[in-house]
């Protein structure tokens, strides 16, 4: 499944959450749908603005990825497991959002997907950008990381829906 078809996934299962059910916080640590959503957004918002600064390079990186960038790319996704980004990393993400307002902000990162179809082909694959923890990736890899991350949060999603 592409960024964009699971994206548009997610933007469709919208429509199955109260706005009650979309803000419900099960426990102190665990996310909202809404919280989970706010944060596939935003990430995949950083990742493709990543792939744009790599547009923007004049200079080949020679580096590549770290041992764990490598393996992600390779397996094409993050392990099957919760994965804690550190306290100063982990703030809690926005659990304001409406249904309609989540759907809108979906609709916008869609819209960047399909431009990034469009030239995703001419850019240079040695124009990098460093990721903290994967190294540096290239702008097909960053795109492609909107999707892999995306998918992560289906195993969360699920989870979430059986508290509501």
């Amino acid at each position: 499944m592409s960024g964009k078809e699971l994206l548009s996934a997610f933007r469709n299962d919208l429509s199955n959450y109260s706005p009650e059910q979309l803000t419900h916080i099960q426990e102190k640590g665990v996310w909202s749908i809404g919280q989970m959503y706010d944060h596939i957004i935003l990430v995949a918002h950083e990742y493709l603005d990543n792939a744009e600064a790599c547009t923007s390079l004049s200079e080949e990186q020679p580096l590549g990825k770290t041992r764990i960038g490598e393996q992600l790319i390779k397996h094409g996704g993050f392990p099957p497991v919760k994965i804690r980004l550190p306290d100063e990393m982990n703030a809690p993400p926005n659990n304001t959002d409406s249904n309609e307002v989540l759907a809108k902000r979906i609709d916008e990162v869609i819209e960047r997907l399909e431009q990034w179809e469009v030239i995703i082909d001419s850019v240079n694959p040695n124009y990098k950008v460093e990721h903290g923890g994967f190294g540096w990736l290239n702008a097909m890899e960053w795109v492609e990381l909107v999707e892999m991350h995306s998918r992560h949060h289906l195993r969360q999603q699920k989870e979430l829906e059986r508290y509501i």
